[in-house]
């Protein structure tokens, strides 16, 4: 048996019931006329949802099966207190905890400008969210949008660009530099193999991280207003899934570091961090994905644990620019996935991902 699908296995024998690990962001953002739900699996910790009573107390909303959801009206706007209580068969209670839901004024931040840059993996390459990103707020009511970015897959609508590659992490973005081959193309299909945010030298052997140039060369000489981050999947789908913690330090410490680096070039910018997406129930969808190498409970453990430690760790930053946004609620970790891919989101899916960054931005303008 592999390694690590034999680390899932145990890992799955050993969680009980009374362990369900319910984990809540303490803001969920929604604004007018854009649905937004809270995925009961999404935020326990088990292999079997459906087995549990999942009650939501809010004065808006309503519960439907494998879920709590929200379209909301004008009337709707302002704080909310949310509270699920998670249940057995039987009616006992399990596990307890609050949120906030905060709905934001369909108008907030009409006019303004807002200069936006994206960056993440592959979800961010597919470009779907960032094409809804873009949707929404091209809408009445919204500021003047400029998508600020280098990379301009087919899949991307005009006007939207972004940083966004597949299979990278936080450190790519610090430290991945190729040395240019003699003849080679420059320019942005260059950047596959080289983050966006590093440059060579005059040698071209080696390269420097240099937001002031980018921010010079490819936005206008102005830093953006509010930098998204969606990343964490790549850098975490390989660690002991019985004992995540240590992998889960050293990404975290990358992430600082480039969250550092952003806040220093670009004091007054917004730094939207969004916490790793759920992956896919299917366990097929694995299995077509990687064969025996890895399960979905395995992915579901490291990545509960990430979001848990994401909220530790960079909850309350707002003195360094840093803001979470809960972009692991709104998935639908069901129908918000094709049947045969186990963490890119279908296109309802990856619209799902992109009303999350968009309400949350709305808030930001209250």
């Amino acid at each position: 048996m592999n390694r690590l699908l034999g680390l899932y296995l145990v890992f799955a024998a050993s969680v009980s019931a009374g362990d369900l690990q319910l984990t809540l962001p303490p803001v969920v953002y929604a604004t007018p006329d854009v649905p937004i739900s809270i995925y009961d699996d999404n935020i326990v910790l088990t292999q079997t949802p459906e087995n549990y009573r999942f009650e939501f107390t809010c004065k808006l909303g309503r519960s439907e099966a494998r879920r709590w959801t929200l379209t909301p009206v004008d009337a709707d706007v302002g704080d909310h207190p949310l509270a699920v209580t998670v249940k057995d068969a039987s009616g006992k209670i399990l596990e307890q905890g609050k949120t906030t839901l905060r709905v934001s004024p369909r108008k907030a931040g009409a006019g303004k400008p807002l200069r936006l840059l994206i960056i993440g993996d592959s979800l961010t390459h597919a470009s779907l969210y960032p094409n809804e990103i873009a949707r929404l707020l091209a809408q009445p009511g919204n500021p003047r949008s400029v998508l600020l970015g280098t990379h301009k897959p087919a899949d991307a609508q005009p006007g939207v660009a972004h940083e966004g590659y597949g299979g990278w992490k936080w450190a790519d973005f610090l430290i991945k530099y190729t040395a240019p081959t003699p003849g080679a193309t420059a320019g942005p299909l260059a950047r596959k193999a080289t983050s966006p945010f590093i440059f060579p030298s005059s040698s071209g052997k080696t390269g420097k991280f240099d937001l002031d140039r980018y921010f010079k060369e490819h936005c206008d000489n102005e830093p953006p207003d509010i930098v998204t981050f969606l990343l964490g999947i790549n850098d975490c789908f390989g660690a002991n899934p019985t004992k995540p913690d240590a992998k889960i330090d050293e990404v975290l410490d990358n992430a600082d570091k480039l969250l550092a680096a952003f806040h220093k070039a670009a004091p007054k910018a917004i730094l939207a961090v969004g916490l790793t997406t759920p992956p896919n129930t299917r366990q097929e969808a694995f299995t077509a994905n990687y064969k025996n190498n890895y399960s979905r409970w395995g992915w579901k453990r490291i990545q509960h644990r990430l979001v848990q430690r994401m909220l530790e760790r960079l909850a309350n930053r707002e003195k360094d620019g840093i803001h979470l946004v809960p972009t692991e609620l709104n998935l639908d970790p069901t129908d918000g996935y094709p049947a045969n891919n186990s963490v890119h989101p279908n296109p309802a899916g990856y619209a799902q991902v992109g009303a999350s960054f968009y309400a949350w931005m709305k808030s930001r303008w209250q």
